[in-house]
């Protein structure tokens, strides 16, 4: 059997990974500053983080939620203490879109609504309703098409402010930072005028924190360097360090009832373990906090680079935009220099490397994308 095509592909084969390292099976060590899409919080192969779930599979590895589970509770506590938001409720299931289609559908419960709101730029999945409020035409098939998607241009309080007074409105759905849309910061001002007018006109408030989440931005999530506070709040990516795992976040006045959400493979014990192994290593290893001092760093050193057009980020969540395609520098950075880096479009880097990223390593990035900055010769797709 073939595999089916969708990926495009590096002709690179990992095989092992250690901190903020990969190796190929030729033997090449890289510099990973990508994470696979953000997933790695603590460092490949985090010897605590192997011996919590090898620990866990040697006792049980899996039940449905048929029954209970001690440590969902585990780390809903753990959760919530970290993040600020104890008194929340968590719903756990498997992935980003999954944790972004059951807030989705939640809000639609809670209101009686049918309309989601969200932004220019946005992603938020490839599932049924998490696709039809994706801005990308290319990834929302027949079936996902619906009018009660309403994409918005983002920042644009005016259009928001004329949607919502329908009282059509279930949620409004946004990303703490634009991830594949170009790290993409919503402004406080922004931010904070939407969460208003959705307690103003009865719609619900989901912020997406997917990518930009789990300590990534240098706070725990990053719509925390505002005073906004969400009604649902989505994650995964790096809650499971690369174990398949999401969470829905959601607040007190929100009831469920029986049957409302489910799923069989969230919150299985494997999970848990690995989710509450990713929280303790954050906490022991102060990562949030060293995220925001290397993105610091970072995003200072790149902003004194005359050929690049801008930076954009918050703590290890950062894109590096030029005027022209990347593609070259890209390749030379993987090939030539081993670093790993990401992509937004055709002129943009994002780096969204582990939280446990050191000084040394970042200036030794910076040193190597110098080098390639200096010998390059932009190229488009």
């Amino acid at each position: 059997m073939n595999l089916f095509n969708v990926y495009q592909r590096f002709n690179i084969t990992p095989v092992k990974g250690e901190g903020c390292y990969v190796w190929d099976d030729q033997g090449n060590k890289y510099l990973d500053l990508y994470g696979g899409h953000a997933v790695i919080s603590i460092g490949h192969s985090h010897p605590y983080y192997i011996s919590k779930i090898k620990k866990q599979l040697e006792t049980i590895g899996f039940y449905s939620n048929s029954v209970i589970i001690p440590q969902q509770k585990e780390l809903a506590d753990k959760l919530g203490k970290m993040s600020g938001y104890d008194d929340y409720q968590l719903f756990l299931c498997n992935s980003g879109a999954e944790a972004n289609e059951n807030a989705i559908k939640l809000a639609s419960f809670a209101t009686g609504r049918k309309k989601i709101v969200s932004f220019s730029g946005c992603f938020h999945g490839r599932t049924s309703a998490a696709v039809s409020v994706t801005d990308n035409p290319k990834i929302v098939a027949p079936v996902n098409k619906t009018d009660n998607a309403v994409i918005l241009p983002f920042e644009n309080i005016t259009e928001v402010q004329h949607t919502l007074s329908t009282k059509e409105v279930a949620a409004v759905i946004i990303e703490g930072i634009q991830g594949i849309g170009g790290i993409n910061i919503p402004s406080h001002i922004f931010l904070n005028q939407v969460a208003a007018l959705c307690k103003t006109n009865g719609t619900l408030l989901i912020l997406d924190e997917v990518q930009s989440g789990y300590g990534r931005s240098g706070k725990f999530f990053a719509h925390q360097y505002t005073s906004v506070k969400p009604d649902i709040i989505t994650t995964a990516k790096g809650m499971g360090n690369g174990f398949p795992m999401g969470g829905v976040m959601i607040s007190p006045e929100l009831e469920a009832w029986p049957g409302m959400l489910g799923t069989t493979f969230g919150g299985n014990y494997l999970a848990c373990a690995a989710g509450i192994a990713v929280l303790e290593v954050i906490e022991k290893e102060n990562l949030i906090e060293n995220a925001e001092k290397v993105g610091h760093f970072l995003l200072s050193e790149l902003s004194n680079i005359e050929q690049i057009k801008e930076v954009r980020g918050q703590g290890l969540m950062i894109g590096i935009e030029f005027e022209q395609p990347i593609k070259e520098i890209r390749q030379r950075l993987l090939f030539e220099q081993k670093i790993f880096t990401g992509v937004s479009g055709a002129n943009i880097i994002r780096l969204l490397p582990s939280l446990t990223l050191s000084m040394e390593q970042a200036e030794s990035f910076i040193e190597k994308f110098e080098q390639v900055l200096a010998t390059s010769v932009v190229q488009s797709n």
